[in-house]
């Protein structure tokens, strides 16, 4: 069995901890991220040669790292680069599609990157191949709540281990989603199972366009310029009367807001989820308090609300209505805010950097290279930079001039010099970088030569 994991996510459910350009399948609320967990279970019924992850070029160096660092190193042509972004049925389609091609008529579950699903489920998932033969094959979770953050599924009569899908329903009220439960409904998702050869014939007939599109052009920018934003659900489950519903006893969450953060973690005895933050609170129960590492934060006569605490950003709402952080962020990209897409450590390939401080004229940074790493060759036009090594050996290049720099000691680049930060070394380099100039913004930047493959 092959499995296409999701991973092109837009960071804006549970800003400010997501980002656009680094959003929650990367976050980590326990020993890894959503996105390993994810990678793990796939590899309960797929080999990590048989594992294809459909992303954006923002997020290709994330996910790499995230394999790395469970150990795998997955193969360069099964990480499939959306052009754009454009829902979840071109993504499956453009995953499907490489498959098909690779191995022939396959078997191929379809995962999303950021939900919590207990193992056993996986097992569930497998059974269900026999069905997947003839039929676009769905999963549906049994509700524990009458939750309006889900769509729901009603099923109809048996077939096989499944139910053939009698409805989609969209994500309901309170009370309409306690009639849906007492209906019978599950909620819905967003897995399947699907085969190559049953799900393009599907296609065929329910989204031609799409079948056309994937069918006529190798360039996968030609294939997209001409496809609409439609999800897998709109474009053909809704349609199709081929589909089945599995059902799944077993935990899972899409973590979709700050409600559903909170229903997962452990909670201390006054209903408190709390992480490294230190905390005094009097008469308050039931919150989300997230803050940095050693940071008093204290509640008084404070219950059922979000506190969330970034560098840059601080979140305070009633857990119930956290939903609603997609509006600040629209709001944020209406006023083209960089805290809609980035916090102030920002994820590069070669590894991180956190913003300390910065005004108009300087900006001071810690920056973090991984081992045997190394950032681009570049320069500034309007900037000067002083380093200074905290931790680990710098390699430094500076017009064609190579040396090293040890903990304690500094460099100078002036404005307009070519140059080049590395680590040489197999533990990782820690530095802080003084930005001084008439302009400090992160375009100031021409490159010369990129591992990575940036322009």
């Amino acid at each position: 069995m092959k499995s296409i994991i999701l991973a092109g996510g837009t960071g804006t459910r549970l800003w400010p901890l997501s980002r656009s350009q680094y959003p929650k399948q990367f976050l980590k609320f326990g020993k890894h991220s959503l996105f390993q967990d994810t990678v793990l279970r796939c590899l309960e019924i797929s080999d990590i040669s048989e594992i294809f992850v459909v992303t954006n070029s923002t997020q290709q160096f994330y996910i790499k790292g995230h394999i790395q660092e469970l150990g795998y190193d997955l193969p360069e042509e099964n990480l499939l680069i959306e052009p754009e972004g454009k829902n979840t049925l071109p993504a499956i389609c453009f995953g499907m599609k490489v498959i098909e091609k690779k191995y022939g008529k396959s078997t191929v579950g379809v995962f999303s990157s950021d939900h919590v699903m207990a193992s056993s489920a996986m097992q569930i998932i497998a059974e269900a191949e026999i069905l997947a033969e003839n039929h676009l094959v769905t999963f549906g979770v049994t509700p524990t709540s009458p939750n309006t953050g889900y769509g729901y599924i009603k099923p109809a009569e048996q077939i096989n281990m499944g139910f053939r899908v009698s409805e989609f329903r969209e994500k309901p009220d309170v009370e309409t989603a306690e009639h849906y439960i007492a209906e019978g409904c599950l909620w819905n998702s967003g897995m399947f199972l699907l085969n190559t050869e049953t799900f393009f014939t599907e296609i065929k007939k329910h989204a031609p366009e799409f079948y056309n599109a994937f069918n006529s052009s190798a360039n996968m920018q030609e294939t997209y310029n001409n496809l609409p934003s439609k999800s897998v659900d709109y474009g053909i489950m809704e349609k199709s009367d081929n589909v089945v519903v599995v059902q799944l006893d077993a935990k899972w969450s899409d973590l979709g807001n700050f409600s559903a953060i909170y229903e997962e973690m452990l909670k201390d005895q006054e209903g408190n989820v709390i992480n490294d933050c230190d905390q005094m609170n009097l008469n308050s129960s039931n919150n989300l308090i997230h803050s940095k590492p050693g940071k008093m934060v204290s509640l008084i006569d404070t219950n059922d609300m979000a506190v969330v605490d970034t560098p840059d950003a601080l979140l305070i709402c009633p857990r119930n209505s956290s939903h609603k952080v997609k509006q600040v962020v629209n709001q944020l990209k209406s006023r083209n805010d960089p805290r809609a897409s980035i916090g102030q450590t920002v994820y590069r390939p070669w590894g991180s950097y956190t913003v300390l401080e910065w005004s108009d004229a300087h900006v001071i940074k810690k920056i973090r290279v991984l081992p045997e790493q190394k950032l681009s060759l570049q320069l500034h036009y309007h900037r000067s930079e002083h380093w200074v090594v905290v931790t680990g050996m710098a390699e430094v290049h500076v017009n064609g001039e190579e040396f090293f720099v040890r903990p304690g000691e500094s460099t100078f680049i002036r404005a307009g010099e070519k140059h080049r930060l590395g680590n040489p070394s197999t533990i990782p380099l820690e530095i802080i970088e003084v930005q001084l100039g008439e302009y400090v913004a992160e375009d100031d930047i021409v490159r010369f030569d990129d591992e990575y493959g940036r322009n």
